[in-house]
């Protein structure tokens, strides 16, 4: 037997231990099996891995070395992409001004501990469907459960956090906002299936390749949380607002215009800059001027700072917020009448792993998606009103998942739990830790279309 030499058992001994710490890290020891391949690369050499380096033909030679690097590189991105940090962008205006759309974040899923994956073969770097030709990015078996590994800590009441979208188990390819539960309130299923040309294929989703969503967390498991006239309250006490959050306003001038400046210094963005239909101002109940004509009146997103800015101007005659039964939506749970609002939500007691609940028509109507879609139970209710877990009867259950509560700071353009119920803790995917980007789609890219003062910017709670 050939003799080994010193240098290649020193790497054996780095890339051995390497491994054997992140076998222990993911709690899983049948992966020690993988040494026998470090073993072999580094020391026994009885496959011959480096065999096309050996090649004569200098063009085949250097074809295979740019295969060999960019498998290396895909291989350590889609390692660093499920255990460190993923990118991630503000496609809407739901978490504004906190984050804008257009910010760049790097995601740590080291935070709150990273998640086995659901789905362990996929694409790296594509979520759930492959660019151009809108196929899957991933192969559904194997599919483990869930299981998540040590992290830094967990998640914190205010923390923003990423997650996978708990509504998107179940959609339709056509038509996949609204979410296929509002779809069912509003058509029916029937409706759905038999228009597959309106509505696409109806498929589900493993839980680590439904959508991203970012929003934050203001209600923890075993919290109970009320909304009242849009100030959120927690087990009865009012919860500090994040400094950032806006409502939406009608704003009513004395004639003039709000200039392009004054937009620029309330940073409102131009798709947010929206003048409100005549029927509708007349609906709401502004005055006519002497002539009999409205002035004009602008639909707006407003932060408290911007609201002020607005009071003080000499040129604003009247601001009103955007009333609820008009424009709130829907509320969870879809299919039963709470008589909550989005401005007036609640209260619901939020599930915490290990409590127990009494089972009446009403909790199951709340926490139903908990019971099947999320713990993966069974359940059916008679015609005789008895409920069915799992085929037994049961007069109460025990949660097996944390749960959280999420919202936009963006309150009234924020599509969140108030709209599709709780987050699983199997679903949530990180926290945002930095900005590494940011642009603004209103400017050219040479005419501050960089946001150079939100560049390497720390993602902050408040």
């Amino acid at each position: 037997m050939k003799a080994i030499s010193k240098g290649k058992w020193v790497k054996f001994g780095i890339w051995a231990t390497l491994y054997v710490l992140f076998c222990l890290w993911m709690q899983n020891l049948w992966m020690l099996f993988g040494l026998i391949v470090i073993v072999d690369i580094f020391l026994t050499k009885k496959v011959p891995w480096g065999r096309w380096k050996e090649a004569k033909n200098p063009s085949v030679r250097k074809v295979l070395e740019w295969i060999d690097d960019i498998l290396f590189a895909l291989i350590a991105v889609y390692i660093i992409n499920l255990f460190v940090f993923q990118n991630y962008q503000i496609p809407t205006s739901s978490l504004e001004k906190s984050l804008l759309v257009g910010d760049y974040l790097f995601v740590s899923k080291l935070s709150y501990g990273p998640r086995v994956p659901n789905t362990p073969i996929s694409f790296p770097l594509v979520q759930n469907t492959m660019p151009v030709i809108n196929t899957k990015s991933y192969i559904e078996w194997p599919r483990w459960g869930y299981r998540r590994v040590a992290g830094f800590g967990k998640v914190k009441r205010n923390d923003i956090v990423v997650f996978n979208f708990p509504a998107g188990d179940t959609i339709t390819l056509k038509v996949q906002n609204p979410d296929y539960y509002s779809l069912l309130q509003q058509y029916g299923r029937e409706t759905i299936l038999l228009n597959e040309a309106t509505f696409g294929k109806v498929i589900y989703r493993p839980v680590d390749k439904r959508e991203n969503y970012v929003k934050r967390c203001v209600g923890m498991p075993g919290d109970s949380l009320k909304v009242e006239n849009n100030q959120v309250f927690i087990n009865g006490v009012a919860a500090e607002n994040p400094e950032a959050m806006q409502f939406k306003y009608f704003v009513e001038t004395d004639g003039s215009f709000i200039t392009p400046e004054q937009f620029k210094q309330m940073q409102i963005s131009k798709e947010d800059q929206n003048m409100a239909a005549q029927d509708l101002v007349a609906y709401l109940g502004f005055e006519t001027d002497a002539s009999g004509r409205y002035n004009p009146v602008y639909h707006l997103p407003l932060t408290k700072k911007s609201l002020k800015y607005l009071q003080n101007l000499s040129t604003i005659r009247n601001i009103r917020i955007e009333p609820d039964g008009l424009f709130g939506g829907s509320t969870y749970p879809l299919d039963y009448a709470t008589g909550w609002t989005r401005d007036n939500y609640g209260p619901i007691w939020i599930p915490a792993k290990g409590s127990t609940i009494e089972l009446t028509q009403r909790n199951l109507a709340i926490y139903r998606r908990c019971i099947h879609n999320y713990e993966n139970n069974s359940l059916e209710v008679t015609p005789e009103g008895k409920i069915l877990i799992n085929g037994e009867e049961r007069t109460s259950y025990t949660f097996r998942y944390d749960y959280y509560f999420m919202m936009g700071d963006n309150r009234h353009n924020s599509a969140d739990s108030r709209s599709w119920g709780f987050v699983p803790e199997d679903h949530i995917v990180g926290k945002p830790i930095l900005i590494w980007l940011s642009l603004d789609k209103d400017r050219g890219l040479f005419s501050g279309g960089i946001r150079w003062n939100r560049i390497f910017r720390m993602v902050h709670s408040r």
